[in-house]
């Protein structure tokens, strides 16, 4: 009798142990999304990513569905297993947009009922005309607060939201910072001057990638609050580029290689790595 109850009790222990709870991911890994939609700007755009100006979405790390390009998007890694997403790939970024543009491209996204969001969105909040007017941390979280809330409440209780750090554009000034040609371009194209006009201070550029930091951080700790919200855990952000991932139009964006290594990074902390 004695041995028997303690196998009982064993059994039971080893039970409470093995089943999985939801806080350690026991829900388990969802079925694959039958559409995608992208919140975000002009990397998310590919704006520059090669050949020409201009946006080349079909080089989209997230939606892109170019085949020649090298590029295995986030839609077309889901394609491969999954042909039901075909043709449903919305991507609603925006050139230009600050995460003050958030809420309208998640009322797109909900619109489009899409079942996988992907949202890489801040650069433009560093990326100003001077250090004094990037966006201040706590208006940043309000709005990324704001799009999180628009899509938990509107997109199908099946869906799931992917959130991509924002890149370490401390690393531009880096690789480029010797280069007259890349300098050129920054002052003509007025690209990201808080950070890159040669009139800067250390201090300065430390500010922004401080608040660079800061915005990560925001991003981490409002998605968090979500369950089918993934942050990338600063993947994108600790990725060190290099200067073949940049587009040699702007000395900006990325390249075709650089649009590979960020879908590649962010596939490798989605929800289906």
């Amino acid at each position: 009798m004695m041995r028997r109850l303690v196998v009982m009790l064993l059994s039971a222990v080893v039970l409470v142990f093995a089943v999985p709870t939801a806080a350690s991911g026991g829900q388990g890994t969802p079925k694959l999304p039958n559409s995608i939609a992208a919140i975000g700007d002009s990397m998310t755009q590919a704006a520059d990513v090669c050949c020409w100006y201009g946006d080349h979405p079909a080089n989209s790390w997230s939606t892109g569905d170019a085949g020649w390009d090298g590029i295995r998007s986030h839609y077309e890694r889901i394609r491969a297993a999954n042909a039901a997403i075909t043709g449903h790939s919305y991507n609603d970024a925006m050139s230009g947009a600050r995460m003050s543009d958030a809420t309208s491209q998640a009322a797109r996204a909900v619109a489009q009922a899409a079942d996988y969001v992907t949202i890489l969105l801040g650069a433009n909040d560093l990326c100003t005309s001077s250090v004094e007017s990037m966006t201040p941390v706590a208006t940043f979280r309000v709005q990324f607060q704001q799009a999180l809330a628009a899509l938990d409440s509107g997109l199908p209780r099946r869906s799931h939201i992917f959130v991509s750090s924002i890149p370490d554009i401390y690393q531009l000034w880096n690789l480029y910072h010797t280069s007259s040609t890349a300098q050129l371009v920054w002052d003509v194209a007025d690209i990201c001057q808080s950070l890159l006009s040669p009139a800067r201070t250390d201090a300065q550029r430390d500010q922004v990638r401080q608040r660079n930091l800061a915005f990560n951080a925001v991003l981490q700790e409002e998605c968090g609050k979500y369950s089918r919200c993934r942050y990338d855990a600063n993947a994108v952000f600790n990725y060190q580029f290099s200067p073949g991932d940049v587009s040699t139009l702007d000395y900006f964006h990325p390249s075709l290689a650089g649009q590979s290594h960020l879908a590649t990074l962010t596939w490798s902390s989605s929800w289906w790595s």
